[in-house]
């Protein structure tokens, strides 16, 4: 393959904290944006690779905060969180706990997790089990700050492969998902000092989705999606602000919305690509169906969105690339197939980059009229089911069992 051994000691080059922090699910603004200053300035055909760490298995990403690298994984039938020095790679710290969990005969050739990506705030590290276990590790030693065990609400009738939501911070509350659908489901804010909650949103148990927050007509909300419906959230006291029915009769609503700026897009593996549109009239708010797009059903990969356009992956035809014309959500273009089950996918200013499950990273440009793909780079020899966190110089790639920190080759 094309990942070049380097000598660590000429190409570990120190940059500065601030600008490598990568610090939650699908980066800095949790949209899967990439800043220009963790880009290379000219596509390289390879990678060097200056380290690698066994963290275990699972799907849970990789973070980066502080000059360290964060990595939640499994050796059954304990989970552990690996701190991993970003320069050298050496461990720096690694803490594990209990965390039985029964793989559903649905789910055999799935790992049995952790799905969640941890989330860096301040000076602790936050993870949620596959179980929903969920930790506060002080990140200095890895000592354990506080724990609120969510497993006895995880039941895995159709939740085959447990928790997956990735946590995050709003208005100063630790924000999390939890439930099944035998229990219903539970968004709970949490203070991030002392776990102790704040408050509780109930509904319907959780899909696999992530939440995020928008802006809609200058008002904050929790947007995020159950196994039967989409629903907005005020962060400030849990209350119910909208609610859309979006069901799926195996509990997969695995894909993290998006907002772009005027319309919510959602989309799953069977009910297609659908936005809506939010107004407060008369007091309350609606949600609206703007568009629908049927032919294309995003799995498990969440857009981007840039100038209009939507950026995507879509299940069909064995994994297609797609482009999307966000006012409308028809079809501007798309590649053959074949690109695989998954990809992340992230962008820069100039580029959008999917990260394939195979290992290859896509490097196309960002074109509404036509798929220009100017790099295919392999960074990995195993499966890539986790997104990556790129940092100057170069990205951070979690494969099947280990961590590593790549460069950019020249």
């Amino acid at each position: 393959m094309n990942i070049l051994l380097a000598v660590a000691g000429l190409l570990l080059l120190a940059v500065p904290a601030s600008a490598q922090d990568w610090a939650q699910w699908r980066g800095p603004h949790r949209d899967g944006t990439v800043t220009a200053g963790a880009l290379p300035k000219a596509w390289p055909s390879a990678v060097s690779r200056l380290w690698r760490v066994d963290v275990g298995e699972g799907y849970s990403s990789p973070v980066v905060a502080d000059g360290r690298v964060f990595v939640h994984g499994r050796r059954d039938p304990e989970e552990l969180i690996t701190a991993v020095d970003f320069l050298s790679g050496r461990v720096l710290w690694q803490q594990t706990y209990q965390a039985p969990f029964a793989k559903n005969q649905y789910a055999v050739r799935m790992a049995k997790g952790p799905n969640s990506t941890p989330l860096v705030v301040g000076q602790h590290v936050y993870t949620l089990g596959v179980t929903g276990v969920l930790s506060a590790w002080r990140m200095s030693d890895g000592t354990l700050a506080w724990r609120k065990d969510y497993s006895p609400s995880v039941n895995t009738s159709k939740l085959f492969c447990g928790t997956a939501m990735s946590p995050m911070v709003e208005g100063g509350n630790l924000i999390v998902q939890v439930g099944s659908d035998v229990h219903g489901g539970r968004v709970i804010a949490i203070d991030p000092a002392t776990g102790t909650e704040r408050w509780t949103w109930k509904g319907p148990g959780p899909g696999y989705a992530s939440p995020i927050v928008i802006t809609a007509q200058t008002v904050r909300q929790i947007v995020t999606l159950t196994n039967q419906s989409i629903v907005g959230i005020d962060p400030k006291t849990g209350g119910s602000l909208w609610s859309v029915a979006f069901p799926d009769d195996w509990h997969e609503n695995i894909v993290t919305p998006i907002w772009t700026g005027t319309h919510l897009v959602v989309s799953g593996v069977r009910q297609g690509t659908h936005a809506y549109t939010l107004a407060h009239v008369a007091g309350k708010w609606q949600a609206t169906q703007a568009w629908k797009n049927a032919d294309v059903t995003m799995y498990m990969s969440a857009p981007v969105v840039s100038d209009g356009t939507l950026y995507a992956m879509s299940n069909k035809r064995k994994g297609q690339f797609v482009a999307l014309d966000a006012s409308d959500g028809s079809i501007r273009w798309a590649t053959e197939g074949r690109e695989g089950d998954h990809a992340s996918i992230l962008m820069g200013p100039a580029h959008v980059m999917f990260l394939t499950n195979s290992g290859d990273l896509v490097v196309a440009r960002k074109d509404a009229s036509k798929f220009v793909e100017d790099r295919r780079i392999e960074v990995a020899d195993a499966e890539t089911w986790a997104m990556p966190a790129f940092v100057p110089g170069g990205v951070i790639v979690r494969d099947a069992q280990g961590v590593m920190r790549l460069q950019w080759a020249n």
